[in-house]
């Protein structure tokens, strides 16, 4: 695939730009987008810029990263804290966020999201408080393994690193999950199925397939 060379603040732009054209096809009211992605490659940061571009353009949108849908670690670390299949498989509430994020935002939803559940940090619930997204707004929802999950998406953006880069740009703490990138690679192919790719590997000059 012919990738073209892009700035950040412009691959922002232009991916808010399709959105405002883009009508979703299950007849929600809303408009559905992941930006799928390794935490090395930053898909929070680009779904940052979207939204931002999204309200200078008069278009309401709403951030949610993965990492607030965390099950408590007494489930995700069942099986040590270095276990990529515990990783790849039982890390991330999938039905939390089916509960939270995409019914309010289905056909028939009332857009009422909680945009986060859990925190890591604390292991405790975040409790925090609804967000309505507006008729016509977007969910921006970032974090990995996303398009393996069959979410009710309207775009798919996957934020892709070779694995050297993957490697070099992962912290040495966290070594321990690129197995499970690996497997996320050869069993789902985000770079094959995902509507746009984004190529990370530099994180100053990024290039996308348009």
């Amino acid at each position: 695939m012919r990738l073209e060379a892009i700035t950040w603040d412009r691959l922002g732009d232009r991916l808010a730009e399709r959105l405002l054209d883009l009508e979703p096809t299950d007849g929600s009211a809303w408009t559905r987008v992941a930006l799928d992605g390794a935490p090395a490659a930053r898909p929070g940061d680009l779904a940052e810029r979207v939204g931002e571009a999204l309200r200078v353009r008069g278009r309401p949108s709403l951030v949610v990263g993965t990492e607030g849908f965390l099950r408590p670690a007494s489930l995700r670390l069942e099986y040590g804290h270095h276990d990529a299949e515990s990783y790849y498989n039982g890390w991330y509430d999938t039905a939390a966020l089916w509960r939270e994020v995409f019914d309010p935002l289905g056909p028939g939803g009332n857009g009422r999201v909680l945009p986060d559940l859990w925190d890591p940090v604390t292991d405790r619930a975040t409790r925090s408080p609804y967000a309505q997204l507006p008729s016509g707004g977007a969910l921006l929802l970032h974090g990995p393994f996303l398009l393996r999950h069959w979410f009710p998406l309207d775009l798919s953006v996957h934020l892709v690193l070779t694995p050297g880069a993957l490697r070099r740009r992962t912290p040495g703490t966290e070594q321990w999950t690129l197995p499970a990138f690996e497997r996320y690679d050869q069993e789902t192919d985000p770079a094959g199925t995902a509507d746009v790719l984004v190529r990370a590997d530099d994180p100053r000059h990024p290039a996308w397939s348009g």
